[in-house]
């Protein structure tokens, strides 16, 4: 059976004896009548799915210890952050808001991971208080963590990211292992960081991370990351610093087309796994703690977005528009991406698609398009457009631009659907505003 990453629905999408799209048993026209639209649908087995992949394959391949964490990022919020504890994960985090989301959905914090690039002194100190693992971007934090060590009495958790200088075929904003990035360390300078890290007695060095990118379908950049790594790690040993973990990202894409073709997440962990063993016996090393951060492959194919259609407009020789109730305030990552998507008309899956029209959003910008020229069925207003592999990255980048709240979210299970996302209302919009006397 293919992996989750690798399908473009659910796992237990399907059609009912109603004829309409079924996610965990739900029916998809039932959760918009319950829930209103746009409506984030997430569904639990394909989530379980994706974890326990990453898990048992990890424990299967690999020699040594290793540990998969949820790169949050992809969707950070309780319901999500506890689902994946509880199958063995730990937790990446980027934010001092996706870290307390995280420790509050019970996540140990000797389980959790910071990152950033530009982490504030109050994040570090939260770090610090909270005892999680950072991830060390550059010099200001190394030397901002020794002092914030001393002042607290601690002596801070690290692993160090490094810019390994390894490209692969992506979108250019989601790429970050190439040298001209804004994250890590750069490798020509490994002495001098080892030299200041080896006479640091505050800073405990436990390793080295990194991360090429995003949506790769690539294996030999993994293969080739793994090696490198190896190689650097071997180096900070010989400075005698007390590495233990191997971190090397995660990247790994998934299925929003048939033309995609991304390789299982058992395949990627087996390339990655037998890189980094190989590169150690190599050396003659003892196998690291291997820690990997799978985020889009597991939570972008358990989600849907449903939308209520609206209007159509028909510009003759040129193009058919239909509309829908949401947009790139939910989804901003065509706009920002020009990524592409797959969708059915959820109370009509089974009627032919006859028509080509591109669906619009109801933003006030004329880049506000969702889907460009796609095949669907004829549709009016009412129908309920779902699109899939929604689940990574749009709640977590959604605004509320033209003041429109964002939607709920609802995790599918056994033909029961549990609210983990109340809909913001235009209330909770305006309870940020102040609106100064004078001006009233």
């Amino acid at each position: 059976m293919p992996s989750p990453n690798q399908q473009i629905r659910p796992l237990t999408a399907q059609v009912n004896a109603r004829g309409n799209l079924e996610i965990g048993g739900c029916d998809a026209t039932d959760l918009v009548a319950a829930y209103g639209t746009p409506l984030y649908v997430l569904d639990e087995v394909t989530l379980r799915t994706a974890c326990r992949e990453y898990v048992e394959t990890l424990k299967r391949v690999y020699p040594g210890e290793a540990l998969a964490i949820y790169a949050s990022k992809a969707w950070n919020m309780l319901a999500l952050c506890a689902l994946v504890h509880q199958e063995g994960l730990g937790i990446d985090v980027v934010s001092a808001g996706e870290l307390v989301t995280a420790l509050q959905a019970g996540v140990p914090a000797d389980r959790v991971y910071l990152h950033g690039n530009n982490k504030s002194v109050e994040e570090l100190t939260l770090a610090l208080e909270t005892g999680v693992t950072l991830v060390a971007d550059n010099w200001w934090e190394l030397h901002t963590l020794t002092e914030l060590g001393v002042s607290l009495g601690t002596k801070p958790r690290i692993l160090l990211r490094l810019t390994p200088g390894i490209e692969c075929h992506t979108h250019e904003y989601i790429q970050t292992g190439h040298l001209d990035s804004k994250f890590g360390f750069d490798p020509t300078n490994l002495g001098d960081l080892f030299t200041f890290l080896e006479g640091n007695e505050t800073l405990q060095a436990v390793g080295i991370h990194a991360h090429i990118g995003s949506q790769i379908f690539e294996l030999q950049p993994h293969q080739d990351l793994a090696r490198l790594l190896v190689e650097i790690y071997a180096k900070g040993l010989h400075f005698g610093l007390p590495f233990q973990e191997l971190n090397v990202g995660g990247g790994l894409g998934i299925s929003y087309t048939e033309s995609d073709d991304p390789p299982a997440i058992s395949t990627w962990v087996e390339t990655v796994a037998a890189g980094v063993a190989r590169a150690c016996e190599a050396l003659n090393l003892s196998y690291p703690k291997l820690i990997c951060e799978p985020g889009r492959s597991i939570v972008g194919p358990a989600g849907v977005t449903l939308y209520r259609m609206g209007s159509q407009k028909v510009v003759p020789e040129v193009r058919s528009y239909v509309t829908i109730d949401g947009g790139m305030s939910d989804n901003p990552r065509p706009i920002t991406y020009g990524a592409r998507y797959t969708a059915l008309v959820a109370n009509k899956p089974e009627a032919a698609p006859t028509e080509t029209v591109t669906v619009a959003g109801k933003h006030c910008e004329s880049g506000d398009i969702l889907l460009k020229d796609i095949q669907l069925p004829p549709t009016e207003a009412g129908d309920i457009l779902a699109v899939f592999a929604t689940g990574a990255y749009n709640y977590a980048m959604a605004s509320n631009y033209n003041r429109l709240p964002r939607p709920a979210a609802v995790l599918v299970h056994d033909r029961e659907a549990t609210l983990v996302l109340k809909r913001e209302t235009v209330m909770d919009l305006l309870r940020q505003d102040h609106l100064p006397e004078r001006l009233t």
